[in-house]
């Protein structure tokens, strides 16, 4: 019989032996076999050899082989050349390319991408701009745009071009989130510096709490739900009414929005401020009034009484030192109840130590009213409750005793805040009205978000003035991208993304029910766990891009990501890409 030449394979099939005792073994047959033609030109096959005998692997390999499949020692062969940090620059990278940060920043060019990288790199891993630079290199990041061998150099003059770009860059973000007859919100903080040399740091109010220190202030505009849009640096000592001036100036000269209600706090929208707004057509404001003007409404026979309360907490009012406006009285029993535990706190820390000097006046230890008194200064002056205090100080004695009318005084107006605007009541009704005043809330959580572990402004490692102020605003782009990036990835967070409306709007916010579920769970309701969120971005961190050689071939390769870092990019809505492309 005549054959023509055929190809081999390895042929496998399960067998069934059935022995003598009835015991019944499954195996697989592996056989060497060879396809061909027979002389009648019909296909056959031919067992060459029985390999059944042979380990499964030997098997396996032989059946490649015989396939055509390359079979090379993997030691030999395979190498991981590089390894970057590459999920959470890639999530941030997702993020800011659907909020087209490209068009944002300006033309491409070295300085965009820089800066680019900068803001991302504030994001994912704070640090200074020394150490972001040495970052660049261990992620994809660098790689993909090309700057892991930067100098610093390269990176100031990616801070002055990003400067020189600000306002554009401002103008955009408004037109994006404020509108006419729309809100901004402006409030002011600080943060303390190191040296002496910049020309911006003098000492003054400090939000930090850290006496002793100069420090800058920064302002932020933003819109009612609390996304940044502008920044102003100013220094240290400048108080918060003169900022406000340059918000002013910010929302009608540069952004064009001449009907805009602007909302500050008491101490940012003062009488001369409201006098210059009072002079711009369709400027609003909304603001609240200090202590003593609460008090003045709150004596006898004024508008301010506390039957407003009985049936709930918030009442409008008049009076004739506000024509043409609006007083909304508010009463949050809450605060209330933590401003009468605060006072007599304090007021119980401050008698302890009276009493101390009391003891030693009597041992005769310290004399003189002069001296006394400077004791006395240091300890009532210490807690700020100077006032609730009437002392009795001669040369050999000292007493004290508490003013009960004054504290009862102050007591009678603990949690009672008054917000004034000039927005009609067809804008805005008085649940609308103490809903905006709060909103200044959300301008609060950007400054801790900037001045925290998220963002971490501090310290300031600059001392030439532009360059202060381009860090300040790498830090307020950086909290516009995070603002969304945490609303994206809430569900994988301990973020509330159902925060109730309350019935009373003078109430603190509370968790919802699927919120407190997260909290106790601390996982999702389909089992994934719950991160912080700079714990969740430290996870997608892990998530790397492998370069490997195999075979004389070179490519790169995303690690198998675990589900949240899977889910994560599901929420933003966006494959896990390769490399970061599309700027």
């Amino acid at each position: 019989m005549t054959r023509k030449e055929g190809s081999m394979h390895v042929d496998t099939r399960p067998r069934t032996y059935r022995a003598v005792d009835g015991s019944v073994r499954e195996y697989q047959q592996a056989l060497l076999r060879r396809s061909y033609r027979n002389a009648q030109g019909k296909p056959a096959k031919e067992t060459l050899a029985n390999l059944s005998m042979l380990p499964a692997e030997a098997v396996e390999v032989l059946r490649k082989s015989l396939a055509g499949k390359i079979l090379v020692d993997l030691d030999e062969a395979f190498d991981i050349e590089h390894v970057v940090a590459h999920g959470h620059v890639a999530a941030v990278h997702a993020m800011a390319s659907q909020l087209k940060f490209d068009e944002l920043l300006g033309p491409r060019g070295r300085e965009r991408d820089l800066a680019y990288a900068l803001i991302v790199s504030r994001v994912v891993a704070p640090q200074s701009k020394l150490s972001t630079i040495r970052w660049w290199a261990d992620t994809s990041l660098g790689v993909d745009l090309g700057i892991a061998a930067a100098h610093t150099d390269e990176v100031y003059a990616a801070m002055d071009w990003l400067l020189a770009r600000q306002d554009r860059i401002e103008k955009k973000l408004a037109g994006r989130h404020l509108i006419s007859g729309g809100m901004a919100l402006f409030d002011l903080s600080s943060t303390w510096m190191e040296g002496h040399c910049c020309e911006l740091s003098r000492f003054g109010y400090s939000r930090d709490g850290k006496r002793g220190l100069p420090q800058i202030e920064f302002g932020l505009l933003g819109d009612a739900a609390g996304r940044p849009v502008a920044v102003r640096v100013f220094e240290g000592n400048t108080s918060d009414s003169r900022s406000f001036l340059d918000a002013i100036s910010a929302v009608r000269d540069q952004f064009g929005l001449q009907n805009v209600t602007m909302v500050g706090d008491r101490g940012m929208i003062t009488n001369a401020r409201i006098k210059d707004l009072k002079a711009l057509s369709g400027m609003d404001w909304i603001t609240a009034l200090r202590a003593p003007a609460v008090a003045a409404l709150a004596r006898q026979g004024g508008p301010l009484q506390m039957s407003l309360f009985d049936t709930q907490n918030f009442a409008e009012i008049t009076h004739r030192d506000f024509p043409g406006e609006r007083l909304a009285c508010c009463r949050n029993p809450a605060l209330a109840d933590e401003r009468a535990r605060k006072r007599n706190t304090l007021l119980h820390a401050t008698e302890q130590n009276l009493d101390k000097i009391m003891a030693s006046v009597t041992a005769g230890r310290l004399r003189g009213a002069d001296q006394i008194g400077i004791r006395v200064g240091k300890v009532i002056n210490k807690n700020k409750v100077g006032k609730h205090f009437i002392t009795t100080i001669t040369d050999e004695d000292f007493s004290y005793r508490r003013d009960e009318h004054k504290i009862t005084a102050e007591a009678t107006l603990d949690g009672i805040y008054v917000i004034r605007t000039s927005v009609h009541t067809d804008k805005l009704d008085t649940v609308d009205l103490v809903g905006a005043y709060k909103n200044l809330a959300h301008i609060e959580r950007d400054f801790r978000s900037i001045k925290s572990d998220d963002l971490d402004l501090r310290p300031v490692r600059h001392y030439l003035t532009d360059r202060v102020k381009a860090h300040i605003l790498l830090c307020m782009l950086a909290a516009y991208l995070n603002w969304h990036l945490r609303r994206a990835l809430a569900p994988l967070t301990f973020t509330d993304e159902n925060i109730p409306q309350p019935n009373d709007p003078v109430a603190p916010a509370q968790r919802s029910p699927e919120a407190k579920a997260k909290d106790a769970a601390k996982q999702t309701q389909d089992g994934l766990p719950i991160y912080d969120h700079p714990g969740l971005i430290a996870h997608l961190g892990q998530l790397t891009r492998n370069t490997i050689s195999f075979a004389g071939q070179h490519f790169d390769k995303i690690a198998h990501p675990t589900p949240v870092q899977r889910r994560a990019f599901e929420l933003l809505n966006a494959s896990i890409p390769l490399t970061l492309t599309g700027k």
